[in-house]
């Protein structure tokens, strides 16, 4: 029995997952006895070029239609955004089609309105390919890590951004200079606004706190920032203290609660997430059972998204045709969550002083009244001026950025040129 699919979407990753299941259709029977047909596929444009051919009907532009096509039996969305796509996913589940989805925006923004949804139509709603883009995640975290009580995930889950970094850092070029790179080279938008400013990792972020602790952070309680402000000079200061830059996605059990958070962080150079380079995603998940995993691979790009949404749609296809439940189901619920100003902290702070006597001790005495102490102070230049970098113990987030704050009250600072908050050598 063919199971007759309806792709919202042919863009980078719909184009190929059609191609995919056009080209490699056999090859997908033979390996799990499903003949996937793809029967209707809807598109913003019928004009435009496609990279694959499909009999004459298939194509439309009326996305609406494949929700109520009878010989549709699922659905793929990858068509991305918010609008219409989570409207369409919602009417889709609601009349009893199971959906699978690469598109991480909707899920955090919609995730457990869709979830219950699902639950309630008693179909699956699947989306591997929203977190990593090829790197097998949700499947582990939601089934195979299910009975762990995991403590911590950590995530380089930008390409672009790791990309960015990975320039910089080796081949010493500036902000501008490796986004450009990054763009000529196809790992970045041209509106890269989405990657750099953290916003895509944010996302993520939200659904693998989700996933990982059961508790719904929404977006907007996901602590985000960029790697617009990073600069070539802290990054060549942070090997020389023995750490690389990344924007890491982190989403943590803090006593009773949960904390999300995204922003650049200085990791050790022994730590598993130093070593991935270029446009290479990594998930490092923590538990008291199974210690420390990595998953690393492609993060982003048609060929490996695509990877995982076939996945999803196998184990859909599979569903259909047994009547008993294959994909796990995804459960969250609403707990407590910690803000970000009660996190524990550690800093790197780069400062220009004037360069006399007695400065240092101001310095140290507005991160003590913080309630801050600084484990380690270098000093880079002579004369009339000097550069400190700092490195601060663990406190609270708070505490962090009201030592900083003073700082920049103090007549002897002439500036505070960067913070970058520092990955705990522990593991």
């Amino acid at each position: 029995m063919a199971v007759g699919i309806g792709i919202l979407g042919a863009g980078t990753v719909g184009g190929t997952l059609v191609r995919r299941l056009i080209d490699e259709g056999a090859v997908v029977a033979d390996r799990t006895g499903l003949d996937l047909e793809v029967r209707r596929v809807a598109v913003r444009s019928l004009d435009k070029a496609r990279s694959f051919a499909l009999p004459e009907g298939i194509l439309t532009d009326a996305a609406g239609d494949l929700i109520a096509d009878p010989d549709i039996d699922l659905i793929v969305e990858v068509m991305g955004g918010t609008d219409p796509a989570g409207d369409l996913v919602l009417a889709a589940l609601r009349a009893g089609k199971p959906v699978v989805t690469a598109n991480k925006e909707l899920i955090a923004a919609r995730g457990p309105e869709l979830i219950a949804a699902a639950t309630e139509a008693g179909v699956p709603l699947l989306f591997e390919a929203a977190v990593g883009g090829g790197i097998p995640i949700i499947r582990p975290l939601s089934e195979t890590l299910a009975g762990e009580r995991i403590t911590r995930v950590l995530g380089i889950v930008n390409g672009t951004t790791n990309f960015i970094l990975t320039s910089m850092t080796e081949a010493g070029r500036d902000y501008a200079e490796a986004l450009a790179e990054a763009q000529d080279l196809g790992y970045a938008e041209a509106d890269p606004t989405a990657d750099v400013s953290g916003a895509d990792a944010a996302a993520k972020a939200t659904i693998l706190a989700g996933l990982a602790f059961g508790v719904w952070v929404g977006p907007s309680r996901v602590h985000t920032e960029g790697i617009s402000g990073i600069a070539t000079a802290d990054l060549e200061f942070a090997a020389e203290l023995g750490y690389t830059v990344k924007l890491l996605a982190v989403a943590e059990r803090i006593g009773g609660g949960v904390s999300a958070r995204v922003h650049p962080a200085m990791v050790p150079f022994a730590h598993p997430l130093a070593s991935i380079r270029g446009a290479t995603n990594a998930i490092f998940i923590e538990g008291p059972s199974v210690g420390e995993l990595l998953f690393a691979g492609p993060g982003a790009g048609g060929e490996p998204t695509a990877t995982a949404v076939l996945g999803d749609v196998i184990d859909a296809a599979r569903e259909l045709l047994s009547g008993s439940q294959v994909a796990p189901r995804i459960r969250v619920a609403p707990g407590d969550v910690v803000d970000f100003a009660e996190v524990a902290t550690k800093w790197y702070v780069r400062l220009e002083v004037a360069d006399r006597p007695g400065v240092l001790a101001r310095i140290a005495a507005a991160f003590g009244t913080a309630g801050v102490s600084i484990k380690s102070v270098r000093q880079e230049g002579r004369g009339e001026s000097a550069t400190l970098l700092l490195v601060t113990h663990d406190a609270p987030e708070a505490h962090q950025r009201a030592a900083v704050g003073a700082l920049r009250h103090l007549s002897v600072v002439r500036e505070v040129a960067a913070t970058i908050r520092v990955q705990s050598e522990e593991r």
